[in-house]
């Protein structure tokens, strides 16, 4: 067993400081002086921190600034180079995971960990111990999902399963053990806002129940609505402690960044001719799919994860193959034609999931741009040069924290390495932009410049179809929005012609039958 880390002189004193306040119980968890390095960065310097029993703790900071890492340490994944940790006011070493469940420490990672040809009960009982049989694992689930209004089929098989739903059996998981501190790394990216809602209502029952959490997030108005206390992070240490209720979000993102937070850059121009078009793609028999996407045109598609999002993107992008016509690219049937294929037509697709499927974490940076960069090789030969070149210069325009373009795709933080896959497929000028959940998980200020790249693509003529579950996020950047509800799309309504309230019915499924000349003009 590894020893545990140095308590420094000014640690020492903070926790006596601590023991000798009669009047307060002992924090739920302490952190003193914190510190974690790695060869080229210093992600964790001397953060010291308390979350009460009970309270419900967001940890805010760009991406980079050491979040991940922190609850990383306090999950006994990573052992800290100096600093203590303690728990209900004693000392512990949380010198594995498993040591930090015994003490009632989960945590639900941002990139799921689930199998998916297993099944939700199959799923659970992985890693729990041996007398955990799965009739128990079956009925503990059912407890929990009970009291929190977590409902989940117990038998489905995760790929069947939507994003939200994978989300929901990753917290199941977290909670199976009755945790009395619970970790969510950025738990909402890919959750609508009714998904949203359900999950801050079993938070704060976890709350009452006198579970604490720790909530890494970026959406400020969620911690705003959600959170008792906010800690921000920035550079690897602790800038600030604020009540989140009596900020403003302007306020907490200026403490995030060290300055006034940018601004998406207005983008009004009428569109070209037409790029992208889909004519009778069916995700259903009874609803075929018809879609126009022109040149410098954003169209954006809301709807709630699991009605269709993902088989029309494995569709667009090559993945799997439809009738040839269905989708022609400048006039061009595209349909049978498999990625490689359309990327050497100038169609880039950026998928919902970056590792293993956007990106490669055992492999560097500049090889991970060989995944989509065709001009990177030729006949059969690797150009280094080149393809190191690329992503240098990936990383300096999108601002990628990385130490150069042979650090591990790994090794990155879950928002910069989305920004290294949107600028990886940006970079290489496309015609026709496909875009899964462009910023998920990244910080306000990355979201405003990718938003912008996207905005400048438009303007150079590109036509983007942007898939968001975030609505703001569409009303931000799209010309003209449709809803996938049930596999079926929504006629396209212009952007400024349609409320983010109408939108919502239309998630229903509730959207006028007959499309007229208002729902399908233009801005």
């Amino acid at each position: 067993m590894r020893s545990a880390p140095n308590i420094t002189p000014r640690a020492a004193r903070r926790w006596q400081r601590t023991d000798v306040a009669d009047a307060a119980p002992a924090p739920r968890l302490s952190l003193r002086d914190i510190t974690k390095r790695y060869p080229a960065v210093v992600a964790n310097d001397a953060i010291s921190l308390d979350v009460a029993a009970g309270e419900i703790h967001a940890i805010l900071g760009e991406n980079g600034a050491g979040k991940s890492t922190l609850m990383k340490v306090i999950a006994g994944e990573v052992q800290p180079d100096a600093g203590a940790i303690a728990f209900d006011g004693a000392p512990v070493t949380m010198d594995s995971p498993n040591a930090a469940r015994r003490r009632g420490v989960a945590m639900v990672h941002q990139h799921f960990a689930l199998f998916d040809t297993l099944t939700v009960v199959d799923n659970l009982q992985l890693g729990l111990p041996p007398d955990w049989n799965p009739a128990r694992v079956r009925t503990r689930l059912v407890e929990v999902a009970e009291r929190y209004g977590l409902s989940i089929d117990a038998d489905a098989r995760v790929h069947d399963l939507s994003m939200g739903e994978r989300q929901r059996v990753e917290i199941l998981r977290a909670l199976l053990g009755a945790p009395r501190l619970l970790i969510l790394d950025e738990p909402t990216s890919v959750l609508t806002p009714q998904a949203v809602e359900r999950l801050f209502s079993t938070l704060r029952q976890l709350s009452a129940d006198g579970v604490s959490v720790l909530f890494i997030s970026h959406k400020l108005d969620e911690i705003r609505a959600l959170a008792h206390v906010c800690t921000v992070m920035r550079g690897g240490r602790v800038v600030a402690q604020v009540d989140p209720r009596v900020e403003t979000e302007q306020g907490l993102a200026r403490l995030m960044i060290g300055a006034d937070p940018p601004q998406v850059a207005a983008h009004e121009s009428p569109p070209g001719a037409p790029r992208l078009a889909i004519r009778g793609l069916a995700l259903r028999p009874d609803a075929p799919i018809d879609l126009t996407v022109c040149a410098g045109e954003i169209v954006g598609i809301a709807g709630i994860s699991g009605n269709g999002q993902r088989e029309l993107m494995a569709r667009l992008a090559g993945e799997t193959l439809s009738e040839a016509g269905s989708i022609t690219l400048d006039g061009t049937p595209i349909g049978r034609l498999g990625p490689r294929e359309r990327r050497a037509l100038g169609l880039r697709y950026v998928p919902e999931e970056r590792l293993r499927h956007g990106a490669v974490p055992e492999m560097s940076l500049a090889e991970n741009t060989l995944l989509t960069g065709d001009a990177l090789h030729a006949r059969g030969f690797i150009r280094p040069a080149q393809m190191r070149g690329f992503a240098q210069r990936v990383i300096e325009r999108f601002r990628v924290k990385a130490p150069d373009a042979q650090a591990r795709a790994g090794s990155l933080s879950g928002g910069n390495l989305q920004k290294f896959i949107v600028g990886r497929e940006i970079e290489s000028a496309p015609r026709v932009l496909v875009v899964n959940q462009p910023t998920w998980g990244v910080d306000v200020g990355a979201a405003v410049a990718i938003r912008n790249a996207l905005i400048a693509l438009r303007a150079q003529g590109c036509a983007l179809l942007v898939v968001s579950e975030e609505l703001d996020e569409l009303f931000e950047l799209a010309d003209r929005l449709v809803v996938l509800s049930a596999r079926r799309l929504s006629p396209p309504v212009a952007a400024h012609a349609i409320s983010v309230d109408e939108i919502g019915r239309w998630m229903a499924g509730l959207w006028p039958q007959a499309a007229g000349s208002a729902t399908e003009a233009r801005a």
